[in-house]
């Protein structure tokens, strides 16, 4: 195992811990969403001089983030009242939302999000409230009203979201109710709309690996991968590893990162006893995919017996960042 070290960090300030819930490279910085109700822009250069800019957000209580514009640094947030909003984290533009979707109160609340700045689209999964579970699409040049309101898609919380990396028109969607969709939105009849469907278990984690593939992780971190392509026994897995808590040692798994050149993920574990968190690279040798178990990378130390909550790299400057329970935001990097 490869080790890295803590070269730089933050901890949020306050008597009570502020979960740092989600964090993702935007070119203004580091965009981190906390408990707090708090999205906030870090120098990922220099993590321990603070927030550069702190908004409050005002979802009642925030629930997901996606960025929507990486180069404009425009990322959307949603949670608990039913609203989305997109907030522009460059220093010079103002404390306030740029635009706000929806009535606070007026529908359910919204749990996932994805969005599409090649298609200046947003999708919103909802809770379930009175018997629906809704996936709404928005089309940000008009967002008075969601342009696409799919509402058998699934029976239970819609608690992932996706667009497909190459073609927009394509939204993996992921819910309690066990099942990840891959929905063409260029249909509107709710009987056709899904065009692969995939029975994995109560959904946490999924999305696309690449043109054809996808990763699912359920609530009870069960890890597979399934392929939508024409060659493929429709349905079934390609790769299931069980519960991957016990395929590579760990008490929980953070997340999944895809590369962006579709040439595999990155998977993240967490191990609270040891104080350790873990980059595990899930690789495709020709045709059957694999963990590889030389090019681990450690985190010792983590975040303490906390949790981390989310993670993310940064290649060329070979540094990650990670975040967590213990109201951190840290930065690694080989040792000198």
């Amino acid at each position: 195992m490869y080790g890295l070290s803590c070269t730089d960090g933050f901890k949020y300030p306050g008597s009570e811990p502020t979960y740092i819930t989600d964090i993702n490279p935007v070119s203004a910085g580091l965009a981190a969403v906390g408990s707090d109700q708090s999205l906030s822009i870090f120098n990922p250069l220099r993590l321990n001089q603070g927030p550069l800019k702190k908004v409050q957000t005002n979802h009642g209580n925030i629930s997901c983030a996606e960025v929507f514009s990486f180069g404009n640094s425009v990322v959307a947030t949603a949670g608990e009242n039913g609203t989305v909003s997109l907030w522009d984290l460059r220093s010079d533009a103002a404390n306030t939302a740029v635009l706000q979707i929806g009535t606070p109160g007026e529908g359910p609340g919204l749990l996932s999000l994805a969005c599409s700045e090649q298609t200046n689209a947003l999708a919103a999964g909802t809770e379930l409230a009175n018997h629906q579970a809704s996936v709404l699409l928005w089309d940000l040049r008009s967002p008075r009203a969601p342009k696409i309101h799919y509402d058998e898609v699934h029976s239970d919380d819609v608690t992932e979201l996706a667009f497909h990396p190459t073609n927009p028109h394509l939204l993996l969607t992921g819910s309690t109710d066990g099942l990840v969709n891959v929905c063409d939105t260029r249909i509107t009849d709710e009987d056709e709309v899904v065009i692969a469907a995939f029975n994995h278990g109560s959904v946490h984690r999924a999305g696309f690996l690449n043109e054809t593939e996808v990763y699912a992780v359920s609530h009870d971190e069960r890890f597979a991968l399934y392929d939508m392509g024409e060659t493929v026994e429709k349905g079934s897995p390609t790769l299931d590893l069980g519960d991957i808590r016990k395929v590579v040692d760990c008490q929980y798994l953070c997340n999944v990162i895809p590369k962006v050149t579709g040439a595999g993920a990155v998977i993240g574990a967490g191990t609270q006893d040891q104080e350790l968190f873990r980059l595990i690279h899930l690789s495709k040798n020709g045709v059957s995919w694999s963990l590889d178990s030389e090019t681990v990378v450690g985190l010792p130390g983590a975040h303490g017996s906390e949790i981390v909550r989310s993670f993310c790299f940064v290649d060329e400057q070979q540094v990650v960042f990670t975040a967590g329970e213990d109201s951190c935001i840290k930065a690694w990097r080989p040792s000198a």
